[in-house]
């Protein structure tokens, strides 16, 4: 019922520092998917999904908190959760990758595992959503533009190539988050996490929340800045 894309970006600070980015981004043909599927922290980025059990994303991430790699933190759940042929479950940390798909996941189902990044989807038109999700991020990974805005050019070229194949089901959502290992306080941008919950055109108003939400973003740091001086 959905497809997604987890990643792993390196790159350095204002600071002169090494960092990590991570983002996680995912739509599917039901309402609210922001709330189940996707889950990031400073420390990676997991998509739970297809007969989604959000416990799989949610100890997942405090499973990376802990230290435990990305593949034994998510393999560990799974193989403590006896519905884990109908799931699928991806993502990556500071330095791996895991994917997983059960035998039991509605059809067309699969996976692929890239250099510092995972796509999965499942219920789709077949292999080549999560193959063009894929080439859109290889395309722009190392682009200038920020994470949020490639992630939703990725959704947007699965969903070219057709998606989720259940066109009885109008009522779609989408949802984007992105975090990184900065530290301080400098606010995070507030168009790296967001979420459009029911509508039947996730990615063009997922793609209109972005844009309005960096439109404000600039609008704060300017009106800030101006009493600053």
């Amino acid at each position: 019922m959905t497809f997604s894309i987890c990643v792993r970006e390196r790159y350095t600070d204002d600071a002169g520092d090494d960092r990590v980015r991570f983002g996680v981004a995912v739509t599917t043909r039901l309402p609210g998917v922001g709330a189940l599927c996707p889950f990031a922290s400073e420390h990676g980025a997991v998509a739970t999904q297809s007969h989604t059990n959000v416990k799989l994303g949610r100890e997942g991430i405090t499973y990376l908190a802990d230290g435990l790699a990305v593949e034994d933190a998510l393999d560990a759940l799974l193989a403590a959760d006896e519905g884990r042929e109908r799931r699928q479950l991806h993502g990556v940390d500071a330095d791996g990758t895991f994917a997983f798909s059960g035998d039991e996941c509605g059809e067309w189902y699969g996976h692929r595992v890239g250099q510092n990044y995972t796509v999965a989807g499942n219920l789709l038109v077949g292999p080549e959503v999560v193959e063009d999700v894929a080439a859109a991020y290889e395309s722009t990974a190392h682009g200038e533009a920020p994470l949020a805005e490639r992630l939703i050019d990725a959704l947007a070229a699965g969903h070219e190539a057709g998606g989720d194949k259940r066109e009885d089901l109008p009522v779609q959502s989408a949802a984007l988050r992105v975090t990184n290992t900065e530290e301080g306080d400098r606010a995070e941008p507030s168009y790296d996490d967001l979420r459009v919950d029911a509508t039947e055109t996730p990615i063009a108003d997922l793609r209109e929340t972005f844009e309005t939400a960096v439109r404000g973003y600039e609008d704060a740091l300017a009106r800030y800045a101006d009493e600053e001086e």
